[in-house]
């Protein structure tokens, strides 16, 4: 009897991949004022799936495919649900400012475009950059602005 468990975990799975694509799903409905992760429903969900079938397919009763099944649900929930508060709480959503950061230009610059390493805390290896002037590579440079994941500089 593997369907009820095949259903819930495609159930599952389903709306996964929605709130991976989407965001969280519950969000979006307003439902338990954010006391409910929809996507730590989800993989409760397909975890209750996954194991309710492979228990089911080992030989033991049917009550304790569902007693595990419930267990391992649940336990998946809550540690995803703790995931998915603890990555929340943690993004500020706001990149720090490179303006005014100074570097090195690891490629020749220009209007176009090159590659500078800048010297900052929490700093990318290398980040794309533009320039009004011609900057060859090796020399300093000061970023001026900052333009999403670009940053215009000039020479230092």
């Amino acid at each position: 009897m593997l369907l009820p468990f095949l259903i819930v975990g495609g159930v599952g799975l389903v709306l996964l991949l929605i709130s991976l694509v989407l965001g969280d799903i519950l969000d979006h409905f307003d439902v338990g004022d954010g006391a409910i992760s929809g996507t730590a429903l989800s993989v409760g969900l397909v975890v209750f799936g996954a194991s309710g079938a492979l228990i089911a397919t080992t030989g033991l009763d049917l009550v304790w495919a569902y007693v595990l099944a419930i267990v391992l649900g649940i336990v998946a929930y809550a540690l995803s649900a703790l995931v998915v508060r603890n990555l929340t709480n943690s993004s500020d959503g706001v990149p720090a400012s490179a303006i005014g950061l100074s570097g090195v230009a690891r490629s020749d610059v220009s209007t176009s475009g090159g590659e500078v390493s800048l010297d900052g805390p929490g700093e990318i290896e290398r980040r794309l950059a533009y320039s009004d002037e011609p900057i060859a590579e090796g020399s300093r440079v000061v970023v001026v602005e900052h333009v999403g994941t670009r940053v215009k500089v000039a020479a230092n």
